[in-house]
């Protein structure tokens, strides 16, 4: 007969692939983009990004939202921690730099349709 204890090790569960994926985008940070967006969607509508009705879901109830990290806070003592934090400096320094677009990455990778001059010059007739 068992004991009761739980028959894996205690890190067992860590070499498992669905399981890695699955908490990795449980805990998964905001997108830079999806941020920038949120912001400039805020300036054009008016209606400050961070302001949330109140909902018994969201941790202090959706009242301290952080808008450049994209978390909630419990209270307003966590915010200000926050808002001190290595993590929200190099987030709103990363915020600051020009979104990556479509473009850009086609230059990258070079599918450029740029014109270029004839290797031999104009043919004469």
């Amino acid at each position: 007969m068992g004991g009761g204890s739980y028959s894996r090790k205690k890190g067992a569960r860590s070499k498992i692939k669905k399981y890695k994926r699955k908490t990795w985008l449980c805990n998964r940070a905001r997108d830079t983009d999806q941020i920038q967006d949120e912001i400039e969607e805020s300036q054009v509508t008016g209606v400050p990004a961070d302001k949330f009705e109140f909902d018994d879901e969201l941790p202090g109830g959706g009242q301290f939202y952080c808008v450049e990290t994209g978390q909630h806070f419990a209270d307003a003592k966590a915010l200000a921690d926050h808002k001190k934090s290595r993590y929200y400096k190099r987030r709103c320094k990363e915020l600051k730099e020009e979104k990556y677009t479509q473009e850009e990455a086609e230059r990258a990778a070079g599918m450029t349709k740029e014109k270029l001059p004839p290797a031999h010059g104009a043919m004469k007739t």
